[in-house]
This record gives C-alpha cells, structure tokens and sequence, in this order.
C-alpha cells in the first residue's frame, strides 16, 4: 500500500492506494480517501507505509490501533445482495425497515442464530462492520420483531418479483414439504399434531427446477396438498409442477394424499422395502453392486416411474462393521442373562421381560431364543437368513420420480434432490429462535410468517453465493452426478492431503462455505490512532489475502472501504 497525492486541485487529494499484479499487469485500487486528514497524521501514516517510524512502547507509539471488526464476510455478502438488487427487490427506495431486513438476511446467511443474537451483531457490540455498511444504529429487538412484520406485508410482492425474475414460461418447478417442531402454544401455524410431545410448523418450499428459492408458504390446518398445489398454479402461473420431498412427511403432516389425484409429478425417496423387492427381483444390474455409483431402474409393477439406484462400497462396508458390532454386543449381552437364568438368579418372565429391553439398541431381530419345553432350557442362536436379508441393502439408497427421461435427466433428478435437502434445512430454525423470545416478545403467526420468509431470503442469497464461489468451494465425495453449473471434483494438493482447486492464476485450497467466510472475515477493517492528533481515528483494511482477492474477484466486486466509527456513513447498498 502506499499514499498518492495530487496539489492540482483547489483542495489537495491524497488516496491510500494498492498495487496487484493481475492478468500480467499492474494494477492499481483505491481503498481509501485521506483528503480530509490532518497533514501531520497523512505524513505518519506514509512513514508508517514505509517502515520508518521507530521503534517505541505501545502506549507512547506514534500509531496504534484503536478498534478492529471482522469486515471481508460482511461487505462480500453485501457486494453480491448489490449485484442481485436484493434491496430494490424488497423494496424500491430506501428506508430504515429495507435496510434491517438486508442486516438480518446477511446475519442469517453468515452466522444463523436468534434474533437476540442479531440485535447484539447490529448494535455496539456486533463483531463485523455489517451495520456501519449499513448505516444502522441502536437497533432493538422491537425493532427487529417490526422488521419481521414488515417482511410478512411484503411477502407476496417478492415472491412475485422473485417469480418475473426467475420462473420463464413452461419451466419445471419444484415443491418440497417440510415440518419443523415448535415451542410454545397458541398459534394456529402450530397445531398440526404430527408428534404426541410438541405441535409442528408446516412449510411449503417452491423453488425452481435448479433449486433457486422463490416462494415460502406455512400451511395451516384447512390446507391439503392438492389445494396448496393449485393456490401455487394460479399464483404464478405454473404449467409444470413436480413435489419433492420425503412422503412420509406428508402423511405425518395430514397433508397425505394420492399423489396421481394432485395432478403433479413427484421426486421422493426410496422406502427400504421398495429396495429390497428389486434386490429380491434383480432388478438392481449386478456391475452396480461391484464399482458403486448410481444407476436407473425400471419394475413392471410400477410404470409410469424412474427409479435412481445409488450404491457406494464405503457404505456398505461401514454398515456391516455396525451390525456385526450390534450382533457381537447382543450376543454377550443374552449370553450374560443366561447365564444369570442358568445361576437362578431371576425366573423366566423376568429373563424374558430383561430380552425385551434389548430392542432400542441391540440387534435382537438377528436371533432366535428359544426355551425348551422340558427342561426349560434357554437357547440362543443367529438368524442367518435375517442377517443375510438385510445385509443385501447395505450401502444402496434411491430415488424414485414420475419424471420422464426428457422432462428431467437422471443427473438433474439427483442434483435436484440434493438442492432442495439443503434448501429445506434453513426453515427448520422456529423452534430455537421462537424459544429464545417468546417470553418476553410476543410472537405471532404473522412474525412466524416473516421469520420463515427471512430463512428463504437468505437461502436466495446463498443459492447465488455457492454458484459464484464454485471455483473455491469443496465438493462432496460421493457427488458422482454433478448439475449443470454446480462443483467439480476436487484436486488434491501437492503434499496430497489438503484439496485444491487450480483457478486460471493460481492453486487455492478449497473450502466449504462457512469455512470461507470464516476465512473472509480475517480481512479487518481498523480504525488507526495518531498520538499527534489524539482522538482522531482513520479507518484501514488489512492486506488482502490471494484467497481473499479470488473470492472478491468472483463475486465481480471490491471490498467496502473500511467504516469509520464515528458519525453517519453512506452506505451504497
């Protein structure tokens, strides 16, 4: 880094400045403007740039660092919600309860947590510089629980504009149902009694056939899934509607219907019972059960349906070493109640009555325990034929849709399902978060509603994040099937054990997207403290990282300058 300045003004501008090498050229950004520094602290911090201040205690320093605040997360996050005009979408001028909603979507993608924990982050003791970007100040928990109301009135209109912006004519899309539990009592979203402990909280997911979020329902008691379909198809005018998702959460849910009388297609998982009839039947091609991978499966008995049969080796394998630990435990565990039968120490009921109590966790459906009739005798012994029944699924799970070959590959199929099980994990947040507050700020099912819109917002967000971070961000391992536009497999590093990824420039380790936020947030911004001008502060970054500088790069963007601390700041979102 370094200062240039220019006298050609009325007024002198002097500019701290960065020099990178991209592309086989210098280049040159600008972080910061320093016109409006006292001259004697502009002179400092060009001998501090330079190495030339001596050395001196730290408090007696002509320069010390007064505040630092992690800076990278936030203004990347910020930087790609600009690309997507994520605050005109939710609304179209500028305004206190816009600017909150963003904070809170941002803090919900970097770091999910109650909204207490965001008051704290938006307010004097936040860790980032996420409300100075914002130009936010003394937010509180009315605040924020008003921000959700908010939310909640503007729901339609942005589902709407998330529709126009992503859902073309004739495009699959795509529903998933999933249920949350629920703290508290006396809210009509949560009356479902799909557990005999606890109401749920229903949720509806629409996305698109890639996986974008676009619209969020909590279904209330009256709603059925056929109604709830055709609510959606005249809402934005859907041709073409496919429900993904686990059905037993549909039955569970009492939103269990025949799905052929719904009028949509369907992705769903594989019972075990359905894999065990095609192992029975050979239906599963035997090269499967040698190399792994995935392949597709056709039965007489069920036409009209695709099935994506997935088998990996370390699975398998892994679950024989379980079971055969179970068997192992089961057996020295009836071997030691015989024993104590055998010693009379306990009668027969009471050593069939302790048996019994091997069922949570043992493998006792494994074996056979007879009593002689005579004698009264205990014996026991493996089932062979059981262990070997369920040892022919170990390692296979599936997928089965009434989508066609043309309508949605196999590679689409599979990518799809994975998309959505992740999308659905950032609506199972109410129970902590309404647990947290209900005690002391009211919650209702419009916050309800809001809360579970402002997870689906930040799923947006992060739907958009993972595709431009492609390039950084670590694939699964048993990812054989990649969608179109998402992860390739990962390189291993020279010293083979850390993955890389080679970028056009340079090889960078790869992460997963907590990891490299967490790595973004090592970027600073510092507010720096002259002892010649005391009580005066300039605000700084840190030095960019490579990693750092790649991610920016993706995203299309440059950091935010560093926030002062002091007074109001324009923030440009």
């Amino acid at each position: 880094m370094h200062i240039t300045s220019s006298f050609a003004r009325p007024k002198p501008c002097h500019l701290l400045r960065e020099s990178y090498w991209e592309d086989g050229r210098v280049k040159k950004r600008t972080l910061a403007n320093l016109s409006a520094l006292p001259q004697p602290v502009i002179d400092l911090l060009r001998r501090a740039l330079r190495n030339e201040l001596p050395a001196a205690d730290p408090e007696t320093a002509p320069v010390r660092v007064r505040a630092s605040r992690q800076h990278g997360a936030a203004s990347a996050v910020l930087a790609l919600a600009r690309r997507l005009d994520l605050a005109h979408l939710l609304y179209h001028k500028p305004c206190p309860a816009r600017s909150r909603a963003l904070a809170m979507i941002v803090c919900r993608l970097l770091e999910p947590a109650s909204l207490s924990r965001v008051e704290r982050e938006l307010g004097s003791a936040g860790q980032t510089t996420l409300a100075a970007l914002l130009d936010l100040r003394d937010t509180s928990a009315d605040d924020l629980h008003g921000t959700l109301d908010w939310l909640a009135d503007r729901q339609l209109q942005i589902e709407r504009n998330l529709a126009r912006r992503h859902l073309k004519a004739g495009q699959l899309a795509l529903y998933a149902i999933s249920s949350s539990n629920f703290e508290g009592s006396g809210y009509a979203l949560a009356e479902r009694d799909c557990r005999p402990n606890r109401p749920q909280i229903v949720q509806g997911l629409l996305c698109t056939s890639d996986g974008c979020p676009i619209s969020v329902q909590s279904l209330a008691d009256p709603d059925t899934l056929s109604s709830q379909m055709a609510r959606l198809r005249e809402r934005f005018g859907l041709q073409r509607l496919a429900l993904v998702g686990d059905y037993d959460v549909l039955v569970r849910t009492g939103l269990g219907e025949d799905l052929t009388s719904v009028g949509c297609d369907w992705i769903i998982p594989m019972h075990s019972e359905t894999i065990r009839k095609l192992a029975d039947r050979r239906l599963i091609p035997s090269d499967l059960l040698q190399t792994g991978g995935f392949a597709s499966v056709t039965a007489p008995d069920m036409p009209g349906e695709r099935m994506l049969v997935r088998y990996s080796p370390p699975e398998a394998a892994e679950c024989r070493r379980q079971r055969d630990e179970l068997l192992e435990a089961t057996e020295n565990a009836v071997q030691g109640l015989a024993a104590a039968y055998v010693a009379g120490e306990f009668d027969r009921d009471e050593l069939n009555r302790r048996l019994g109590g091997l069922r949570p966790c043992q493998a006792d459906e494994h074996f056979r325990w007879t009593f002689d009739q005579r004698t009264g005798a205990f014996r026991a012994e493996r089932n062979l034929e059981s262990i070997a029944a369920e040892g022919r699924l170990d390692g296979l799970c599936g997928i089965r849709t009434s989508l066609s070959q043309e309508e949605l590959g196999d590679e689409g199929v599979i990518a799809t399902y994975k998309e959505l099980a992740r999308d659905q994990q950032s609506l199972q947040s109410l129970q902590t978060t309404a647990s947290e507050v209900r005690s002391k700020f009211p919650w209702t099912d419009k916050r309800l509603r809001g809360h579970a819109f402002l997870c689906m917002l930040a799923d947006y967000l992060e739907w958009h994040l993972r595709r431009r971070w492609a390039q950084l961000l670590v694939a699964a391992e048993d990812e054989a099937v990649q969608a179109e536009g998402s992860v390739r497999p990962t390189e291993r590093g020279a010293s083979g054990t850390e993955p890389t990824r080679r970028t056009p420039d340079e090889v960078l380790p790869v992460y997963g997207l907590r990891e490299l936020l967490g790595n973004l947030g090592t970027l600073t911004a510092v507010e720096l403290e002259y002892a010649q001008v005391p009580g005066y502060a300039v605000p700084a970054l840190s030095e960019l990282t490579p990693l750092q500088r790649r991610a920016f790069a993706l995203l299309e963007a440059e950091p935010h300058p560093a926030p002062s601390g002091s007074g109001p700041r324009e923030s440009g979102i």
